[in-house]
């Protein structure tokens, strides 16, 4: 989930520990994207918790294999009777609970693991509170790695005052039994997709950071990857900033390198994420029924349902990343568009934005500073998709789709 425009909380941010050396992230004249093509920015920008991309390639240099109209062949979906396999990159999160739950308990979807990365809360919260959840709707077969505990190249930005300090709105959920599996969430990732190519979904609902690590590290992966849907982005401004979404704002560097990869990409954003909203009667209706999972998110959301109320305003939650879920269960539950997304990393007030492209205009990067060197005038980009957008969504369609689920009461 991201951070409430309504809230009025501040940003909270987390140190990044790492000890940069002086000229890698600061007084560089290197963009952004040349850092991170850039073998010694590499090192840096992967040295997050151990998690160490090896390869100094640069994200449009990995793989060159068209554009969005290309893929159908690619993207598509399963055989019948047979479940879509998925992997769900994650940052429990309030609205990352109703997701996974939606994803357990459907049985279109096989998950074949969960890998937590920092993003609503620090990675000290998000790894136990995959655990937990797995554990609570009875899939310990699932294994759980963990991911980044920090962005690629920024502190960590989080919302606590919206998820609770410890990501699952306060609930006071006992620890887990279980353990994380002892590889890392970038390498569960290449090894499954590997053993695996072309069967792998990759399903990501908070920051990018451990899937453009995966990516970095291994740069065949991206053509063994038939689809990515990913809950970020908005064509209409974001939630953390005028210009970003959550996910985004956290890691634009990361997501940069995902849109860059030419997987076919879904991006449920907050233009169909906040026509999504769980109202209390549902809440109730997860309240009523007996089983642990319904039980635990009436929990999760009777809680965000009682703190978001206070100020009087909010009477109903978005659940932004069951919807992403929800959408490869049911592919109408959403109505999809072939943009170019381009990923702002430089602006300063705008780094996270995502910049939709439909083709009908022209489009050209910004004209060079008088003082830089003569050259052309910036030419217009030929318009190649890159990303199928959700532009329209069927709400009683996914909360029909998803209070059955958790309740246990689906025909």
């Amino acid at each position: 989930m991201n951070r409430d425009a309504k809230s009025g909380q501040e940003i909270e941010f987390e140190g990044n520990g790492r000890g940069e050396k002086p000229g890698i992230r600061e007084g560089s004249a290197w963009s952004r994207r040349e850092f991170l093509a850039n073998s010694a920015g590499l090192a840096a920008a992967g040295a997050l918790g151990g998690l160490v991309a090896d390869v100094p390639l640069s994200a449009r240099e990995i793989t060159k294999r068209g554009s969005a109209t290309d893929w159908p062949d690619r993207a598509a979906a399963p055989a019948p009777g047979k479940p879509l396999r998925i992997i769900i990159d994650t940052d429990p999160g309030i609205d990352d609970a109703m997701a996974i739950f939606l994803a357990l308990r459907s049985p279109e979807l096989k998950v074949e693991a969960i890998t937590p990365v920092c993003g609503n809360v620090p990675l000290e919260f998000t790894l136990p509170n995959a655990l937990r959840l797995v554990e609570i709707a009875g899939r310990t077969d699932v294994p759980v790695a963990a991911g980044a505990s920090q962005p690629l190249l920024r502190r960590l930005a989080t919302a606590s005052h919206v998820h609770g300090a410890n990501g699952l709105a306060g609930v006071d959920f006992p620890e887990p039994k279980i353990k994380p599996v002892r590889e890392t969430a970038p390498e569960i990732i290449r090894r499954i997709v590997r053993e695996n190519p072309g069967e792998i979904t990759l399903v990501a609902v908070g920051p990018l950071t451990n899937v453009a690590l995966a990516l970095r590290a291994d740069p065949e992966l991206a053509g063994m990857i038939p689809a990515i849907t990913i809950m970020g982005g908005s064509l209409s401004g974001g939630n953390i900033t005028p210009a970003a979404e959550f996910n985004l704002y956290v890691d634009p560097e990361a997501a940069r390198i995902v849109f860059d990869a030419n997987i076919p990409l879904t991006m449920v954003g907050l233009d169909v994420t906040h026509k999504c909203l769980l109202s209390e009667q549902q809440i109730k209706q997860l309240e009523a029924a007996n089983n642990p999972v319904s039980q635990a998110a009436g929990k999760i959301m009777r809680a965000t349902y009682e703190r978001m109320s206070k100020g009087g305003e909010v009477t109903v939650i978005a659940l932004h990343d069951a919807l992403a879920v929800a959408s490869l269960i049911d592919p109408g539950v959403i109505t999809r568009k072939n943009y170019y997304v381009e990923v702002e990393t430089e602006g300063e007030w705008t780094a996270g934005e995502t910049l939709g492209w439909d083709g009908s205009r022209p489009i050209r990067r910004s004209a060079p500073m008088e003082t830089s060197a003569p050259e052309p005038p910036p030419a217009e980009i030929p318009y190649k998709p890159n990303a199928q957008v959700a532009v329209g969504v069927d709400p009683d369609r996914l909360f029909n789709l998803l209070i059955p689920r958790l309740t246990g009461n689906a025909a």
